[in-house]
């Protein structure tokens, strides 16, 4: 039945609706373009603007309205980076969250910009990373930088050993340097100061993309790349020999050499002592880094092994047969580490992730009398990120067979090609997060500092009452780009198999309790 309007006007002109008269809100007003009877119903309160590029006027042609507003303002709230989703910095990403688009679209865009041979769109890039914060901090790596005088200082003598580099070679007159080089000395200090002030996160990410530049890793490539540095020294010195031995008027292009020489000398005299300044303080700095790491490292394996021994101790000391059986355990371990310099809870020989695994299990089950049900799907050689992966893995296993109060703890591990995920789970009594005294280092340090340490993230997620699960991934070194989910971003997190932590499903391979 066709309802009879206000004014006894009609809904349909013909066999034609009127799509003007499309549902609205009682507050919204009337509807643009239709007749002053053509209203919604009194009182209904139901109705919505429909949001199109194109309406049909009833009483005209069809007419264009515009860009749809949708695509103008985007997602709305502020621009942030996208730590999830990025590639380098994240200001890709950010700029297509912010703005409602496609990640890969505006990825290809960025890509295509950065080749434009004025350069100047990687530093603007650079900027932005400097510039725009990431999602969930409320400031941004520049404004950490302005307090970072020693950054500053780093970063102006990188800048101007660069500026003269490019001074010295413009005066071969190459076009390409005054188009695109000049404008890398902003890049150039900028990465220098994302990478002093940035989180612990970001210049693990940093690390990872730089890895195909540490050629001298092992010393195999150290090998290979002292042969191919000799290689080129070699054919450069002798083709330059050649070249001016060939020329007819060497002693004429010799004259300019030599005011270059000259130059370049004067430049040295000047500000060699302050590049020698920043360089050594550059190895002061990198020296203190390595040692606050070794710090944190030995710390976090006290804590894993004397402190959690002394700590089941406590609770046992009733049980004067399982305290002598427990101190000795422990006195072995320590004798092993300090003297042989075995770390505890690793095994002998090569140990791979699923042995690593089924050890944690088993040797959890021994001390604390707590079943633990493991799964793994697939199965790596260990390097130092795995292996701190598995002995994060194992403190996040202990804090549960001692504090959760579950009969049962289920540990899921999964290899990928671009990342090792390992998910701890129990069904205990929770804890809240924002409760933990600050003197307890075991999730803070064990867990989530060792994980970072290597550029691994761990996520936490609990509640009282309702079980914990933690959930970390580590990046496998070496993983190609396209592994870790190229242009169009990283590859999901793992997941474990259907059949829950505790069941198992091919391939996976469950690890029996002895």
């Amino acid at each position: 039945m066709t309802p009879a309007w206000p004014g006894g006007a009609a809904g349909h002109i013909g066999k034609i609706p009127v799509p003007s008269l499309i549902p609205r809100r009682p507050d919204q007003g009337p509807v643009r373009g239709a007749p002053d009877a053509a209203q919604p119903f009194p009182g209904d309160d139901g109705y919505v603007e429909q949001p199109a590029r194109w309406r049909r006027d009833p009483f005209g042609p069809r007419r264009h309205r515009g860009p749809d507003r949708r695509l103008l303002a985007g997602c709305g709230g502020p621009l942030r980076r996208d730590p999830a989703e990025r590639l380098v910095g994240g200001v890709a990403s950010g700029v297509a969250a912010w703005r409602g688009l496609n990640v890969t679209t505006v990825r290809i865009v960025f890509v295509l910009a950065a080749l434009i041979p004025s350069g100047f769109f990687v530093p603007l890039y650079v900027v932005g990373w400097l510039l725009i914060p990431a999602a969930g901090e409320d400031a941004s790596i520049g404004s950490r930088a302005r307090s970072d005088s020693r950054g500053i200082a780093l970063a102006a003598g990188l800048a101007s050993l660069l500026a003269f580099l490019l001074f010295v070679a413009g005066v071969f007159n190459d076009g390409w340097i005054d188009g695109y080089a000049w404008p890398q000395l902003v890049t150039v200090a900028g990465l220098v100061l994302i990478w002093r002030n940035a989180s612990a996160e970001e210049q693990a990410t940093l690390r990872r993309l730089a890895e195909p530049l540490g050629v001298a890793a092992t010393p195999a490539a150290r090998r290979r790349w002292s042969a191919v540095r000799l290689t080129l020294a070699g054919l450069l010195v002798f083709g330059g020999a050649a070249w001016l031995a060939s020329a007819h008027e060497s002693l004429a292009l010799l004259r300019p050499l030599g005011g270059v020489v000259l130059v370049i000398a004067g430049l040295v005299l000047l500000l060699g002592p302050w590049w020698l300044r920043i360089a050594r303080d550059l190895v002061l700095e990198r020296q203190a880094r390595v040692r606050a790491e070794e710090r944190a490292d030995i710390a976090a394996r006290i804590h894993d092994s004397v402190l959690q021994t002394l700590a089941l101790i406590q609770r046992r000391a009733d049980d004067p047969h399982k305290v002598v059986q427990l101190a000795r355990m422990q006195e072995r371990e320590l004798r092993s580490w300090l003297f042989e310099g075995r770390v505890p809870h690793d095994a002998d020989g090569d140990l791979t992730l699923a042995a690593g695994v089924r050890q944690i299990q088993q040797d959890v089950e021994v001390r604390y009398g707590v079943a633990v049900e493991a799964v793994t799907v697939g199965d790596c050689e260990l390097d130092d990120n795995t292996s701190a992966l598995l002995a994060a893995a194992r403190e996040a296993v202990v804090n549960a067979a001692k504090w959760s109060g579950a009969s049962v703890i289920s540990l899921f591990a999964e290899v990928e090609p671009a990342a090792v995920s390992v998910v701890v789970r129990d069904r205990g009594r929770g804890f809240d997060p924002e409760a933990v005294p600050e003197d307890r280092k075991g999730l803070a340090e064990s867990v989530r500092g060792r994980m970072a340490r290597r550029g691994g993230t761990a996520v936490v997620t609990t509640a009282p009452g309702e079980g914990t699960k933690i959930t970390l991934t580590m990046p496998r070194a070496g993983a190609p780009m396209s592994a870790r989910g190229g242009l169009g971003g990283p590859s999901p997190p793992a997941r474990p198999p259907r059949g829950g932590l505790g069941g198992s499903s091919p391939p996976a391979s469950r690890v029996s309790r002895p």
